[in-house]
């Protein structure tokens, strides 16, 4: 999986590609793509350090504010308080492309699917490739002893995320515990 730290208004950010992040202000129009400065692109093989211009394009999606924030002052036996709020102002984006290669067509998606069930381990859950750690934490408690084998072994040969690996080692032991 392909990813990139960018940087965009003195701050940095790790995005991969379709992803959507809300960051500070920007004073561009809405649906106007840019390309923010790169600092790294990384992923299958060794990050790139001196990415080319133009290696991550953007998309403005639309502006918003963040969060209300309530301020207070107080001070003990005066009566003073002071109450004041804040809201930032920030826009949504989303991750266009990474690299110099533009977006690949539709009609490659779906060629992709059936590579992937040449890689696929019999028994997994359906969408395991889709998964984060966080649902594949949730989720592991509620699978069977084949399928919990069948994502260790895809864990362990294809993504080796050490957070899913745990999981998963975790939801065997306890499924042993049960027998």
């Amino acid at each position: 999986m392909t990813y990139a730290i960018i940087k965009i208004a003195g701050k940095q950010y790790r995005v991969r590609e379709g992803e959507r992040l809300l960051v500070d202000r920007l004073g561009q129009d809405e649906g106007a793509t840019f390309a923010p400065t790169v600092l790294l692109v990384g992923g299958d093989g060794a990050p790139e350090l001196a990415p080319a211009e133009g290696a991550v394009t953007a998309r403005i999606l639309r502006d918003t504010k963040g969060p209300k924030i309530r301020i207070g002052k107080y001070k003990k036996r005066t009566g003073y308080r002071r109450h004041t709020g804040f809201r930032a102002s920030l826009t949504q984006i989303q991750i266009e492309s990474i690299g110099a290669k533009k977006p690949a067509p539709a009609t490659k998606a779906k060629a992709e699917p059936a590579a992937q069930d040449d890689e696929r381990v019999k028994g997994m859950p359906a969408g395991y490739e889709d998964l984060t750690v966080a649902q594949i934490k949730d989720a592991a408690s509620g699978w069977n002893r084949p399928m919990l084998e069948a994502a260790l072994e895809y864990e362990q040969a294809h993504a080796k995320r050490k957070g899913a690996l745990a999981a998963i080692e975790s939801a065997l032991a306890d499924k042993e515990g049960d027998s």
